[in-house]
Order: C-alpha cells, then sequence, then structure tokens
C-alpha cells in the first residue's frame, strides 16, 4: 500500500500484509450491506467490530489492536517502546479539557464537570425516539434517589426552565385563587414566591426574620393556629443571604399543628448539597434547578411531589390558570417517560437531559451522605478562613449557616465593585449581595458541586488565597 507525501514523491506505508484471502475478506466486508448495529442508538457511533470484520494477523496482541480499530483500514499504531510505557505511566492525570477561564464560585451557576459538558454535546435526535425516553426514563428514576424517596406515588417533573418555574407550578397547581399560603422569610427569595402567589390571585402571608436569621419554630406554630393555610414553604438555603433553614422540625411542626397544610421546600441551592429526606421527613414538593449542586447548565426546571400534593392537584375545583405549567399537561408526560414510553406536550431539551443523566450517575456513584459530608468539611474550611480573615457572616448562629455557600459582610466602607475585581484578576468570580436591604455590604462565595468533590482542582484554596490577597490591596492596613 502506498501513498503520496507532501513533495508529490511516493512513499511506502510498511503494515501487516494480508494473504490474498483474506484481502478479498476485506473487499467483501466492505460490499456487505447487512448492518450490525441499529442506526442511531447512543452505542452505533462507538462500537467495537465483532471479530470476524478484522484480517487475522499473525500474533494474538495484533488481532486485539484491530478489533479494536474495527472496520478502519488505518493500521492500529506500533506498541511503545519499553521507555516510551515508563515515561506515560509517569505522566500525570489529565486535566480539564475546558479552555482557560475563572473559576466561577458564585452560588449558582457553578464549575461544571468536563463529563458533564460533553454530554451538553450529544448529537442530535428525537425527544420520542427510543433511545432518548430511555435515558429521560432513567433521569426521573435517579431523582427519586436523589431526594431519597421510595414512594412510588411521589412523582418527579423535568421541564424545561429556570428554578423559578417551580414556585409558578406549585402557585398554579397546589392553590387555587384566594387561598391563603404562609411564606418563611430568610431573604430575597422569599420576597419573590410571595410574588409569584399573588400573581395567580392566591393570598400569601410572609413570616419575617431579621437578616441573617430564620423565622422560630414556636413564631410558625403561631401562625398556624391564626389562619388555614393551603401551604407553607420554606427556603432551605436562602442564595441571597446563605441562610439554611431547619427542614425535619419544621415539617413535624405543621403535621401536628395544622395536618393539612402542604410542605413545600424550595431547594434551589440545598439540593445536591444538604440532606432533603423527602419520603422520612414527610415533604410535599422539593422544587430546584440544575445549575447549582446538581451541577449541570441551567434550562430545566426540577420538582418533586409527593401522593398528598398530586391528590391535592386532582381535587381542585378550578383549572390550574397556567397552560405550561399545568400538571393537567405534564403529569401524564412524566408518567410516560418513567415508563420508557414516548410522549409528547412540549419539547424537552435532549442535550440538558443527557448533561443531567451524566451528572445523576456521578452524583449517585456513592453513597449521598458522602457527598454531603464532603460539603460539609468544605463548608467549615471556607467559614474557618473567612473568620481568620477577621470577617463575618450574615448568618448570625451556626445553624444557620449553609454548606453550599457563604455569605461575607465586608469591612466597614468597603463595596462589592472594589474587591470583586481584585478577585478576578486573580481568576475566581464571587457574587456581590442580592438581599435589597443591604446588597452593597456583602459578597458571596459559593462552594458547591465539583468544585467540592474534586479537591485536586484547589478550587476553594485558591479562592481563599484570592480573597486575602484582594483585602490587601483595598482595604487600609492597621
Amino acid at each position: 500500500m502506498s501513498s503520496v507525501d507532501a513533495t508529490g514523491g511516493e512513499k511506502k506505508t510498511s503494515w501487516p500484509e494480508a494473504p490474498p484471502r483474506e484481502r478479498l475478506s476485506l473487499i467483501s466486508r466492505h460490499l456487505n450491506t447487512t448492518t450490525q448495529v441499529p442506526l442511531n442508538t447512543p452505542f452505533s457511533i462507538e462500537r467495537n467490530s465483532s471479530p470476524n470484520d478484522d484480517v487475522e494477523l499473525s500474533s494474538k496482541k495484533q488481532q486485539q489492536q484491530s478489533r479494536q480499530f474495527g472496520t478502519q483500514t488505518t493500521p492500529p499504531p506500533p506498541p511503545p517502546k519499553e521507555e516510551e510505557a515508563v515515561q506515560e505511566k509517569e505522566q500525570p492525570a489529565k486535566m480539564s479539557t475546558q479552555p482557560p477561564h475563572p473559576t466561577v464560585l458564585i452560588p449558582g451557576p457553578i464549575e461544571y464537570d468536563d463529563e458533564v459538558l460533553k454530554s451538553m454535546s450529544h448529537y442530535s435526535e428525537p425527544h420520542t425516539a427510543p433511545p432518548f425516553v430511555k435515558c429521560f426514563g432513567e433521569v426521573l428514576s435517579m431523582l427519586r434517589q436523589l431526594f431519597q424517596t421510595t414512594d412510588p406515588n411521589s412523582q418527579p417533573f423535568v421541564i424545561n426552565g429556570s428554578g423559578t418555574l417551580g414556585w409558578d407550578q406549585v402557585a398554579a397547581n397546589l392553590a387555587e385563587k384566594d387561598d391563603d399560603v404562609l411564606v418563611l422569610h430568610t431573604g430575597y427569595f422569599a420576597d419573590s414566591f410571595a410574588d409569584c402567589f399573588e400573581t395567580y390571585g392566591v393570598k400569601a402571608t410572609q413570616l419575617k426574620a431579621p437578616i441573617g436569621d430564620r423565622p422560630q419554630l414556636d413564631e410558625v406554630e403561631k401562625a398556624l393556629k391564626e389562619k388555614n393555610y393551603k401551604l407553607i414553604t420554606v427556603t432551605h438555603t436562602d442564595t441571597s443571604t446563605g441562610v439554611l433553614s431547619e427542614i425535619q422540625a419544621l415539617s413535624e411542626l405543621v403535621h401536628r399543628v395544622s395536618p393539612d397544610t402542604l410542605v413545600v421546600v424550595d431547594g434551589v441551592c440545598s439540593v445536591g448539597c444538604e440532606d432533603i429526606r423527602f419520603d422520612d421527613w414527610k415533604i410535599d414538593v422539593v422544587l430546584t434547578a440544575t445549575q447549582k449542586a446538581i451541577g449541570v447548565p441551567a434550562g430545566l426546571s426540577i420538582l418533586m411531589a409527593s401522593q398528598r400534593a398530586i391528590e391535592r392537584f386532582r381535587a381542585r375545583k378550578t383549572p390550574p390558570p397556567s397552560y405550561y405549567g399545568s400538571w393537567k399537561n405534564w403529569l401524564p408526560i412524566m408518567q410516560n417517560y418513567e415508563a420508557k414510553k414516548p410522549s409528547y406536550f412540549a419539547t424537552p431539551s435532549p442535550q440538558l437531559i443527557h448533561a443531567l443523566h451524566t451528572s445523576l450517575t456521578q452524583i449517585l456513584s456513592r453513597p449521598l451522605e458522602e457527598r454531603f459530608k464532603q460539603h460539609r468539611e468544605a463548608s467549615q474550611k471556607v467559614k474557618k478562613a473567612i473568620a481568620e480573615l477577621g470577617l463575618k457572616q450574615i448568618p448570625t448562629k451556626p445553624e444557620n449557616e449553609a454548606n453550599g455557600m457563604t455569605a461575607i459582610w465586608l469591612p466597614e466602607g468597603l463595596t462589592p465593585p472594589e474587591i470583586l475585581p481584585k478577585l478576578a484578576s486573580r481568576g475566581i468570580i464571587f457574587a456581590g449581595g442580592l438581599h435589597k436591604e443591604v446588597a452593597t455590604k456583602y459578597i458571596r462565595f459559593g462552594h458547591m458541586g465539583v468544585s467540592v468533590t474534586d479537591p485536586s482542582r484547589g478550587d476553594l484554596d485558591k479562592a481563599i488565597k484570592a480573597l486575602k490577597e484582594g483585602l490587601a490591596e483595598v482595604v487600609p492596613q492597621k
């Protein structure tokens, strides 16, 4: 076999010459129209050929190499020399394949794992094709594990949209006009949830705590006894303040004092880094999104509903006042996908679903408690470093501190626009304040997902170092 080199001359390509009969076998194989693997499946582009596809070379080792190359006519590379093999073993582990970029350590979106981003480039496929239906069904089943529910009557939802769509689903499907709902306030996102309810004609009463704190259980009990609330909402981690709410004790209180009130948890900044035991804690709804601790680019609204919530929806007196967010449209779709049956209401994003499948597979590859412990330990490391820099957190008590983020009061007189560029110049991105009353006085440090679970990245150490150096630049030394 020969080819022409760049100078126009013919050069020889040396590789094992097959006997005549085997060369005929190669030719006949290319003329054979029989398809070994069904087309348009995840496996058709990465299959290995069968042994009969390849020329039988003289040694078993060569035969194995040929099978790896399938029907390619390019010969396999020669085996490495002994000294080359030693050098190859000594090479460090492959680093990220992502282009160089500042490390994003805000409370979402977060840094993403390479494999998750590769899944985002999955080839196009119909959303009703068997491979995608299988993938989507497995995603819904894995979400049950992430939320720690084994009740077959609970129902996961995955819909194109941001976490905000979860609010709309709750307001449109579980409450009706003029219903009363109680919203526990620990920051900006309770205000927004209450606004969402009001948009649908639902009466939202907010029980507010001072900045950095959360409503106390005795206050919640008093409020529940004053009025018949259709549901109660609590933000597990309020991204604006870094305040963590206690879910188990709250749910126990609600079931004891007001058993008909549904327990709804906004877990946008907690699912994936905080323990949430859907069944054990008798939660009715947890809503979240993909771009925070779940570690998938933004674009999917995720929600888990209990049997009690589904029954409440089915007992509505009026139709849901939303079309896109109506469970009347989505419930049969989710049930069909989980049963591996193609179904359609609105087109999902196959690429995001594949990325979510990859991330959930990674998350569930080890016990969830290990993941939560890792986030707790990372959080303590960050908070210890913050204290050593003489800085304080917005949460006023240790039990109020979230494990996936830290909200940091800036030194007196310093504002986010003064310190954030100093961090950015060192390759670190933090977020400014969000709570409308104190937004100019603090910054937010997100530590969740791959930045925590892959310590070899060194994200947290780099961030702490950058914060220390940045403060030294802008804060006058005493």
